[in-house]
């Protein structure tokens, strides 16, 4: 059965039976009247037929539940338009050449986890020679001399290691987002950018779990990349994005 894409659903175990599960914790005590809780909560939401299939007690009067349902509402996936990187992804080998014959030198990159972040898998996966799901990160690539900082990097010191290295680009990793903390922390990274009269000369790029190309954008990043991004897909964006802005003369060579 083809799905109609004018009105999505969810699909569990046949076409548009709206099933879902989602998860959720409350601070309450565990017991059939966090149950029930959990299920009017699951009502309340929209879910038809809520059922609680998981309880666990958190201790300190929290609890955790799984709960399934029917979800009643679609939506038109032909309607949907969102932000996206605009780059076609190259390869290992052709970003490479790329910049051999496009740029004629070597790229800086400098990637770090800043702010009090101290997650740096995102940022290993793009930056460390080892790369991640087979490809190779951004220390392989020999036209690229690219810095893993690695973690809790203020943004004083990555604008500084910046100047010093005559970067091209900065890529931002936050992991950490309680309380919007990432959004704070990256603003913080353009307005000092800004100040510092380098915003047309730097490529900023950030990326993390709740980052998303439109949020980048807002921002006032040139990209973002959320999970399970791939080295190549950055690489791209950043050799290309350099010769547009030189090609526009916002940069020189």
């Amino acid at each position: 059965m083809k799905a109609d894409l004018t009105r999505v659903k969810p699909y569990g175990d046949m076409m548009n039976d709206g099933v879902v599960q989602l998860s959720f914790s409350l601070p309450v005590p565990v017991g059939e009247e966090a149950r029930e809780a959990a299920r009017q909560l699951a009502a309340k939401m929209g879910l038809e037929e809520p059922q609680v299939y998981h309880m666990t007690d958190l201790g300190e009067g929290f609890t955790y539940f799984i709960v399934y349902g029917r979800c009643t509402h679609t939506v038109d996936l032909t309607a949907i338009r969102v932000s996206k990187v605009d780059a076609p992804v190259m390869d290992f080998h052709e970003i490479n050449r790329f910049i051999r014959e496009r740029i004629g030198r070597k790229v800086v990159v400098l990637g770090a986890c800043t702010g009090t972040d101290a997650h740096t898998v995102g940022i290993d996966a793009i930056m460390n020679m080892k790369g991640y799901k087979g490809e190779y990160g951004l220390e392989r690539y020999p036209e690229i001399e690219a810095h893993n900082l690695g973690s809790q990097v203020s943004n004083e010191e990555l604008v500084a290691r910046a100047l010093e290295s005559n970067a091209d680009a900065l890529l931002v990793s936050q992991v950490v987002t309680q309380k919007g903390v990432h959004i704070t922390n990256l603003t913080e990274l353009v307005e000092l950018v800004e100040a510092e009269g380098l915003r047309d000369r730097l490529i900023l790029i950030c990326g993390g779990p709740r980052i998303h190309h439109e949020l980048a954008l807002e921002l006032g990043y040139d990209a973002g990349f959320g999970p399970g991004t791939l080295p190549p897909e950055v690489a791209s964006f950043i050799v290309q994005e350099l010769v547009r802005r030189r090609d526009q003369g916002r940069i020189g060579a």
